[in-house]
């Protein structure tokens, strides 16, 4: 029986190709494309989608919010722009496998402040026991891949020190493990420990197995290298893609301020590996804003041993006054915190580092150091990380997506929390004309599925399944912003996951049709 009939819209198809009209039909959580005349049909429901768009759902290839979505699984930030599936396990933070609670619990601890906490217990170890905890019972679809910090745990634990063969081989098991119980590749962070302690041997030979597998190897580089050149980090992760064989993203790929390189330089690295036969891709965010947490700027031995050495080190005074020499200023001097959860602390949300240690009469660095000791970790930071003047380029590069790097929590998130794929649709298409319409749409559904192997996402095909966004394109929007960034977008009328309207007239039904996809399997 027909469910559902979308009619009079603007089917712009995910493909890059131009709009048509027609109907889309859904039957159960699949599409059909039909042209001719509708008046014989005899759906449940009829949606009339005139002077609207209708395109597949978003395709988010750099979500955060594996752990908080469990606790909020309407995940209206998300859902609400349009986005139907999201990749997590990015930055080499996934949360499995993990032998025992104990070791998953520290993890989640340590990165608190960029992933936050599930719904406690965490009462998973496996990665088929972790995709399974998203099916029905939230929004959206959830992919997973698997960062290299959990594998490095099992087999090497969280000290700062090269792995020895044994472990390689142990660490290479693990991984052909969790693509067999269906992750998408694997991912690193090598700003997080203690993933980030994993050379580049390390690296291509998990790359290796991963490749074997079908999967991609998803990277927020190894900013230390930036000391031999500008470009140095990506240049590591071309040359782990090139020795394993396994296709290479880039994630949140940018130029991070203005006279950092050109961003042609950047944009070139992409272009001149593509030339030589490599598959690399990259995702951009659409906000000048970074967003991780603010421990990522404290150094590396403080955490050779994980979160409690952490801790430790923050409360020593020789561990702080080394720690304060170290810390780059503009960690502490441009950038905004967020997440507070003790009540004498949420008045600084949202304020800058330095402002808040004017109200406490600290040096800014102290005042930091207190905080995240008080707070557990959990402080989120939120700065201008990228040259606004050459996002555009990025942003409509032929390489590149649009991924939102969005982090759930705090009273102020980064804006693009909340507003990174309605931007790309106001400002990027119809303000600027930087894109056409439907390569924006290619940029957000087809290209993402594509890139990561999604077999029945991402373009709305006969027998695709029914994920579906219908938009006005003339007044679609957003009103997030830095100062107020926790906005809902405007226009985003209708959003259809696995057959199920989930956001009706722009407000949230309160559906969980969300499924866990794995590889290698149908999305059942």
């Amino acid at each position: 029986m027909l469910d559902l009939l979308i009619e009079n819209g603007l089917i712009i198809d995910g493909t890059g190709s131009p709009g048509f009209y027609g109907a889309v039909l859904v039957t159960g959580d699949q599409v059909a494309i039909h042209r001719g005349d509708t008046s014989g049909l005899q759906p449940a429901r009829v949606i009339d989608a005139t002077d609207h768009v209708v395109c597949p759902g978003f395709v988010d290839l750099h979500s955060h919010a594996g752990l908080t979505m469990l606790g909020e699984p309407h995940h209206d930030p998300k859902v609400r722009q349009g986005v139907t599936t999201e990749l997590v396990g990015i930055d080499g933070i996934s949360h499995a496998p993990f032998k025992t609670q104990d070791e998953l619990h520290r993890y989640i601890w340590l990165d608190s402040g960029l992933n936050g906490y599930p719904p406690m217990p965490a009462d998973w170890l496996t990665v088929a026991d972790f995709i399974g905890k998203f099916d029905n019972t939230v929004a959206i679809n959830v992919a997973y891949i698997l960062g290299n910090s959990p594998v490095r745990i099992w087999s090497v634990g969280w000290e700062q020190r090269p792995a020895t063969s044994a472990e390689i081989e142990d660490m290479k098991s693990v991984v052909r493990e969790a693509m067999e119980e269906g992750a998408w590749g694997l991912s690193t962070g090598l700003d997080y420990p203690p993933g980030a302690y994993a050379d580049t041997d390390e690296l291509v030979a998990l790359s290796e197995v991963s490749a074997r597998l079908g999967g991609i190897y998803h990277t927020h580089t190894r900013a230390s290298l930036k000391a031999r050149g500008v470009l140095a980090p990506w240049e590591e992760a071309l040359e782990i893609g090139r020795r394993s064989g396994i296709p290479v993203h880039l994630t949140h790929f940018r130029q991070g301020r203005q006279g950092d390189g050109s961003h042609l330089d950047y944009l070139g690295l992409v272009e001149n590996a593509r030339d030589e036969g490599m598959d690399v891709t990259f995702d951009c965010y659409t906000y000048p804003y970074s967003g991780t947490t603010i421990t990522i700027g404290l150094p590396f031995w403080a955490k050779d041993g994980g979160p409690e050495r952490l801790m430790a080190a923050l409360q020593d005074p020789d561990d702080r006054a080394r720690m304060k020499k170290e810390v780059a200023r503009d960690r502490l001097e441009n950038n905004w915190l967020t997440n507070f959860t003790q009540p004498q602390n949420k008045q600084y949300d949202g304020l800058l580092i330095t402002d808040i240690a004017r109200m406490r009469g600290q040096d800014p660095a102290d005042a930091l150091f207190d905080l995240l000791v008080e707070e557990n970790l959990g402080i989120s930071t939120v700065g201008l990380g990228t040259n606004a003047q050459t996002l555009p380029a990025f942003v409509s590069h032929p390489a590149g997506m649009i991924a939102s790097d969005a982090i759930l929590f705090g009273e102020y998130p980064n804006p693009r929390t909340y507003g990174c794929f309605p931007i790309v649709l106001a400002e990027f298409v119809r303000a600027e004309k930087h894109l056409r319409l439907p390569e924006a749409i290619r940029k957000m559904t087809s290209f993402p599925a594509q890139r990561l192997g999604l077999p029945d996402r991402g373009i709305l095909r006969d027998g695709f399944k029914a994920d579906i966004v219908i938009f006005n394109p003339k007044t679609v929007r957003t009103d997030a912003t830095k100062d107020d960034p926790k906005r809902y977008p405007v226009g985003i009328d209708y959003v259809i996951v696995n057959g199920q309207v989930v956001i009706e007239n722009g407000d949230n039904t309160g559906a969980l049709p969300g499924r866990g996809l794995r590889r290698g399997r149908a999305s059942t």
